[in-house]
């Protein structure tokens, strides 16, 4: 009886060494990101409401910015809109939209929606440039200092903790700026 139950009770620790294991992650929001601590990567794409105009990560050298990853078609974006907006209000820098595998119209009419709160959007219809970022999926926000290193990455919703967790980190490098 003991050698039928066996494989059993092995697989239902398996299973529950995978919840924990999963619960713990979501919980610290734990994905390594082989980026945080090297340059940004320099790539250049067209802003949303200015086509014509290509805009690229290397412009914004010289000042501590964020670039937060966004598309209408994302569930939690709309989540962390309102924090989005407060963290572009209260950070002081620029908060840059990347809008990632979406439609012109359909990022246009979210914004018409919900309100534009970032400073401009770059677009990255085929997805191409998120490879380069190591994007996992939508919303990630990225915090870049003045050097343009990547200082630190979430990915997932902003809620009151991470802005409050975001503001500190940005007022620490622009202090570090100013020294």
């Amino acid at each position: 009886m003991i050698r039928l139950l066996l494989p059993l009770i092995v697989f239902g620790g398996l299973v529950g060494l995978l919840l924990i294991g999963m619960q713990t992650a979501e919980e610290r929001k734990i994905v390594a990101s082989p980026l945080v601590g090297r340059p940004i990567p320099n790539f250049e794409l067209p802003r949303l409401h200015e086509p014509n105009i290509s805009t690229s990560t290397a412009d914004r050298l010289g000042e501590v910015w964020v670039l937060n990853v966004w598309g209408s078609w994302c569930q939690s974006c709309r989540i962390e809109h309102p924090y989005v907006g407060r963290l572009a209000e209260e950070s002081g820098v620029p908060v840059v939209g990347f809008n990632w595998k979406d439609e012109q119209a359909d990022a246009k009419r979210w914004l018409s929606q919900f309100g534009d709160v970032w400073a401009y959007h770059m677009v990255d219809f085929e997805g191409r440039s998120a490879i380069d970022l190591g994007v996992y999926g939508a919303p990630e926000t990225f915090l870049i200092d003045q050097r343009g290193i990547i200082r630190h990455k979430h990915i997932g919703p902003i809620d009151e903790s991470v802005l409050r967790d975001l503001l500190a980190r940005i007022d620490r490098l622009k202090q570090e700026a100013s020294s």
